[in-house]
């Protein structure tokens, strides 16, 4: 399974600069802080794909399109949060059909194959979502890189693609690693930190009894 094939590189090598630039920015963003801004990403991934979904059958649900837009987006919105679950529990049974079928071709087994991958990312939630936020960034930040390379003459990345390919994947899995390294000290520094916070506000609560305790007596 290939991340970046020649015939994606060149239709990266064809967007713009501006296109190219937000692509990297969003990718850098997705493979540092993914797990801290992943409801921002989930409301805003559903609500634009649910827009764009009444826009284009807005004649098959009988409605006119901006309206059917609208409404499809502001309903998923609001209900994005609560469907968080279902659709990590969709993205985990998708990536690991995916995985399988790279690894062991031969297991035809795609339903349990996409129930236990399924399951694993419930019971695996936080660490499974830094693990693809991390990895769609990485893959987003090296086609920004590529098609920049490509842009300003450094490289000729179809060229490269074509004969690097394992290098692109191996360099994509690294990126990954690291940036789910650095979400998980993240988090749990995080962690740490509120702990600490509330062990002191209950210290001071403490305090403040004591106080009132003397000023009684």
């Amino acid at each position: 399974m290939h991340m970046l094939t020649p015939d994606l590189v060149a239709d990266l090598c064809g967007l713009s600069l501006g296109v190219v630039l937000a692509g990297g920015v969003i990718g850098l963003v997705l493979w540092l802080f993914g797990w801290k801004s992943h409801r921002f990403w989930v409301v805003l991934l559903t609500t634009v794909s649910a827009g764009v979904y009444g826009l284009h059958e807005a004649a098959t649900l009988k409605t006119p399109p901006l309206v059917a837009g609208v409404l499809l987006a502001v309903a998923a919105g609001v209900l994005a949060l609560a469907l968080v679950r279902l659709l990590a529990f969709w993205a985990g049974g998708v990536a690991g059909l995916l995985i399988v079928q790279a690894a062991a071709p031969s297991l035809d087994q795609p339903l349990v194959v996409f129930i236990v991958s399924g399951l694993v990312s419930l019971l695996l939630f936080r660490w499974f979502l830094m693990v693809l936020t991390s990895f769609a960034g990485s893959v987003l930040v090296c086609c920004a890189g590529v098609a920049l390379l490509n842009m300003y003459g450094a490289l000729d990345a179809v060229a490269w693609a074509e004969q690097g390919t394992t290098l692109l994947n191996w360099i994509c899995g690294l990126m990954a690693a690291l940036g789910f390294l650095w979400q998980f000290v993240l988090e749990r520094r995080g962690s740490r930190r509120q702990i600490e916070e509330a062990d002191d506000e209950d210290d001071g609560m403490l305090v403040r009894f004591s106080r009132l305790y003397r000023r009684a007596g």
